[in-house]
């Protein structure tokens, strides 16, 4: 009966405090909150430059998250300030974060069983041996990341691409460079359209800003805007085909049970739509369902196949990127404290200033230096009043913002991780005008098709 009782308080203050509306002074202006806007800048400095300090970025973002909050607490407490708005603040931040956290974990779950089953590497496989040219290999595997990262997330697919790169060819720099360009570029446009190819989609979809199937309704502006920027890179491609010796190449054939992972996978993808669309749930819980039912196949996989080496749902957890997800828990703790702090109100100002568009089309600028996780959170936090064409126009831009500077997304950053000494900062910088221009051509896409014609 105690645990019962103890079981039914927690639910109770749980769902209770977690619903009220509670207003939380502004801070903005005292010395604390200076002091931890400063904090926030030094913190972001450190996440920034990771490739510099070599600190790993998750570890800046959860000290400034955490410490921020604590100490706003002391500072309430000591001059005997009502705390209940900044426990209102923390539980719906949590709620928020947990959501993300989760749909990103199947997410990165599904992405290793499909490593494993040798997926990835049969796609590899079947492209290098084709004897395709530079420049159709170019075009191949940007197409291939533009339609991949709507499911696998922009950060998985030019992570995968870009090792594609290397194995067409390690030394071939003018189309190394081109062709890792042309990767983060159609990444990022590819998971602009869905809500689950980027992060900043992913934040706005389960903010409820605009349904699934609205997102859609950028498709014509990413592929286009990627199409004119492929098209100028693909100037710079050589001519000729990579050597390719199928005597010293592994073969890669998809291992028993890689194609179920697939369709589970379409089914999870299904199952969160379906969920948060038709019933109200959280994207995560269909993902979950998702996830349930690939441990389930991992249980009728070892009976089945009793000569294959058994698969397991927690080993695959095991190997996902634990310092991504901790990344996003404190980056976005971080701009939950400037919102209760009142600093994301001066956002609003801007918009009311400047106008929707003028603003929204800058976001995409600031998240090529930014980054365009903690812009868009921000934009979330302080909420301006915005019809459905902006919101996904700060979608667009935020998403594809990030491609004019290398460091300015998580796919620009993975792929320099991967190509070292190859993609840099400024073998990128000398073709970013090729970028911005798609970036202009992909708002002007936009202004077309929402503003004048109103097709969305």
């Amino acid at each position: 009966m105690k645990f019962i009782s103890l079981f039914l308080l927690t639910l109770g203050y749980a769902f209770g405090s977690g619903t009220e509306a509670v207003e939380h002074p502004d801070l903005s202006t005292t010395w604390m909150g200076i002091t931890c806007l400063v904090i926030f800048v030094v913190g972001y400095f450190f996440i920034a430059a990771e490739e510099i300090y070599h600190i790993n970025k998750a570890k800046p973002a959860m000290f400034i998250g955490t410490f921020m909050f604590m100490f706003i607490g002391v500072y309430m407490v000591v001059n005997g300030m009502d705390v209940h708005s900044l426990n209102n603040e923390v539980n719906h931040l949590i709620l928020e974060i947990a959501q993300i956290v989760f749909f990103l974990t199947v997410a990165m779950t599904y992405i290793e069983a499909l490593i494993d089953r040798d997926v990835f590497n049969t796609l590899k496989y079947n492209l290098v041996s084709n004897g395709y040219s530079y420049k159709k290999l170019f075009w191949l595997t940007g197409l291939i990341a533009f339609f991949l990262s709507p499911v696998a997330d922009n950060l998985t697919t030019a992570l995968i691409l870009s090792t594609v790169l290397l194995t067409i060819d390690k030394d071939n720099k003018p189309f190394l460079v081109a062709g890792a360009i042309n990767i983060v570029v159609s990444a990022n446009a590819g998971g602009a359209w869905s809500p689950f190819g980027d992060i900043t989609t992913l934040m706005v979809w389960a903010a409820g800003k605009a349904p699934f199937v609205d997102f859609l309704a950028l498709f014509p502006a990413s592929i286009i805007g990627w199409l004119v920027t492929a098209y100028l890179l693909s100037l710079s491609v050589p001519n000729g085909c990579p050597h390719f010796d199928p005597s010293t190449e592994p073969k890669y054939t998809i291992k028993p049970g890689g194609k179920v992972v697939i369709y589970l996978g379409i089914t999870t993808i299904v199952s969160a739509v379906l969920g948060h669309q038709l019933f109200h749930l959280p994207a995560m819980f269909g993902m979950m369902f998702g996830m349930s039912l690939l441990g389930i196949f991992t249980y009728f996989f070892k009976k089945t196949y009793k000569d294959e080496t058994p698969i397991n749902l927690f080993h695959y957890m095991s190997k996902i990127e634990n310092d991504t997800l901790m990344f996003f828990f404190g980056i976005l703790s971080a701009v939950g404290a400037l919102h209760y702090l009142g600093f994301l109100d001066y956002l609003i100002k801007l918009y009311d200033v400047f106008g929707h568009s003028a603003v929204n089309i800058a976001v995409g600028f600031v998240s090529a230096i930014v980054d365009n996780v903690p812009v868009m959170s921000a934009v979330l936090k302080s909420n301006p009043s915005m019809n459905l064409d902006q919101w996904l126009l700060v979608t667009l831009t935020a998403g594809i913002g990030g491609s004019m500077i290398s460091f300015g997304s998580a796919a620009g950053v993975g792929v320099m991780g991967k190509l070292k000494g190859i993609y840099t900062f400024g073998a990128h910088m000398r073709l970013a005008w090729t970028v911005i221009v798609g970036y202009i051509v992909s708002i002007a896409i936009w202004y077309v098709q929402f503003e004048i014609l109103g097709l969305f």
